[in-house]
């Protein structure tokens, strides 16, 4: 309670102060969303030595655009980071990427495409030298392709505190009229190939879920894990952000019973594929993207990244968002 007064009068005194004239060059006190106004859908987020850098969904120009910021509000375009696709794959659909720094100091990229021998979309990994790229994928077939469930995407990796590497993904199972789930596999330390048996951790059997769980995100905060979902249809106001809570990486999870707990806004439809990160302070912020409510399914401006506060209350998450006046800066 006493760091949610804190933290309130902290707003309401950088609101104070967003009104008064800053000095020139100064950095602004607060932001308001969203914090790239193009489309930018499914942010997958990685902090580089105080640079985070965001990777998306493939647009017209790039199979994976690049975005790089120091402070989660003012982002730089930085192009294409995988310019070729695996050779098993086809371009046009490469979604929800996200990186991993591994061990040996390589970065592996996984990501979805479409599988032309199954006609799937399906989870590749490519490698890089630099979070900027290029990532090449050296691969003949994907990494996870369940032909028999609808394919696989959204692909997720996670560290958990003793340094394991765990890989979180969905099997594409409403494609096909199946049910998707949300699943859980070891990964090898050089993050290339799976290791162990996989476990479904969730799967669609609430009412606003819809057809499709998917986006799997992991955070462990004050070690306890939680696992960030989306469900719904992506291209509806009614697609929105659950959670559950874990007993390890590999489960067992129990969804929460308050979910969703970010839903559509008179400002922004449909928000999800979100991104939790944390800052140098311990404060946990939620990267996603959302249509304007009056353009959703449009492919200008198309899905726009937003950002907001998460604060922890009894060890559950609350999304204060979508939020679309001032708030301080992360």
């Amino acid at each position: 309670m006493r760091r949610t007064l804190v933290s309130l009068l902290a707003a309401i005194l950088l609101a104070a102060c967003s009104d008064a004239p800053q000095e020139k060059g100064a950095a602004p006190v607060t932001f308001t969303n969203p914090v790239y106004e193009k489309n930018f859908p499914d942010p997958g987020v990685l902090d580089v030595d105080g640079t985070w850098y965001a990777y998306g969904t493939n647009n017209a120009v790039d199979n994976v655009p690049l975005l790089t910021s120091t402070d989660l509000v003012q982002w730089t375009e930085q192009g294409d980071v995988l310019p070729q696709v695996g050779s098993w794959a086809s371009y046009g659909n490469t979604w929800a990427p996200e990186v991993i720094r591994t061990d040996a100091g390589k970065y592996v990229l996984y990501y979805t495409a479409r599988w032309n021998k199954a006609d799937r979309q399906c989870i590749g990994a490519a490698v890089a030298d630099s979070p900027k790229g290029p990532f090449v994928d050296p691969h003949p077939a994907p990494l996870i392709c369940q032909d028999d469930e609808g394919g696989s995407i959204d692909a997720s990796p996670f560290r958990d505190t003793d340094g394991t590497l765990y890989l979180h993904w969905k099997n594409d199972g409403n494609h096909i009229g199946v049910p998707s789930h949300l699943y859980a596999q070891r990964l090898a330390p050089d993050g290339l190939s799976l290791t162990g048996g996989r476990v479904r951790l969730l799967t669609n059997d609430k009412p606003w879920q819809g057809a499709v769980i998917e986006a799997p995100e992991m955070i462990r905060h004050d070690g306890k894990l939680c696992l960030f979902y989306s469900g719904g249809a992506f291209d509806s106001d009614g697609y929105a952000v659950g959670y559950a809570t874990c007993d390890s990486p590999m489960g067992p999870c129990q969804d929460a019973p308050e979910n969703p707990i970010l839903r559509s806004s008179p400002d922004a439809a449909g928000p999800g594929h979100c991104y939790p990160v944390t800052t140098a302070d311990g404060t946990t912020w939620l990267l996603y993207h959302a249509w304007p409510p009056d353009a959703i399914g449009s492919v200008a401006p198309g899905r726009q990244m937003w950002l907001d506060r998460v604060d922890w209350v009894d060890g559950k998450p609350v999304v204060h968002g979508p939020t679309a006046g001032p708030q301080p800066m992360p």
